[in-house]
C-alpha cells in the first residue's frame, strides 16, 4: 500500500505563491506609517528610511516577485487556466509592478535619500528644511506606491474571485 501525499504539487505551489505575495507586499503597506512616524519624531531618520525602502524593494520585493511569477506560471499551466482573465491580469500586474519598481520607485527613493541626507547635513543642529525637490520625490513615491498597493489588492481579489 503506497502512501498518499498530504498535499498535491498544485496545493504546495499555491501555498508558496500566497506566501510570496505576503512576503513581497506586506511591508509596503507599512511604509507610509514608517515615514510619517520617522518624519515627525526625527526628520534626520528620513535618509535611512529611504535607504531601507529601496533596499526592501531591491532585495526582498524584486526576488520574491520572481517567485510569485514562477509559481503563478506553474499554477496556470497545471490548472490549464491560461485563457482565464485572472491569469492574464496577474501576469500584467507582475510586469507593471516590476517595471514600476525598477524604473521609478527605486531610483526615486535613492534620490529622496540623497536629498534628505543633504538637507540633514545642511541643517547643522536645527530641523532640516527638505525643500521642493524632496517633496516632489516623496509625492511621486506616495502616489505610485499607493497605486501599486491598490493593484496588489485588486489582483488578490481577482485571484480569489476569478472573474
Amino acid at each position: 500500500m503506497s502512501a498518499v501525499p498530504a498535499a498535491s504539487a498544485y496545493e504546495l505551489v499555491l501555498a508558496l505563491h500566497v506566501m510570496a505575495v505576503v512576503v513581497a507586499f506586506g511591508v509596503t503597506f507599512a511604509f507610509p506609517i514608517m515615514f510619517v512616524v520617522g518624519g515627525r519624531s526625527d526628520p534626520s531618520s528620513l535618509p535611512t528610511l529611504h535607504r531601507i525602502e529601496y533596499s526592501i524593494e531591491r532585495f526582498l520585493i524584486n526576488p520574491t516577485l520572481a517567485v510569485v511569477l514562477g509559481a503563478g506560471i506553474f499554477l496556470a499551466s497545471d490548472g490549464h487556466h491560461w485563457s482565464e482573465f485572472f491569469v492574464q491580469w496577474g501576469i500584467a500586474a507582475v510586469v507593471v509592478i516590476g517595471a514600476a519598481l525598477g524604473a521609478v520607485m527605486i531610483p526615486t527613493a535613492k534620490r529622496a535619500e540623497e536629498l534628505a541626507r543633504a538637507a540633514v547635513s545642511a541643517s547643522a543642529s536645527g530641523e532640516p528644511e527638505m525643500g521642493g525637490e524632496y517633496a516632489a520625490a516623496v509625492r511621486r513615491l506616495n502616489l505610485l506606491g499607493s497605486a501599486l498597493s491598490a493593484l496588489v489588492l485588486v489582483t488578490i481579489a481577482f485571484m480569489v474571485v476569478k472573474p
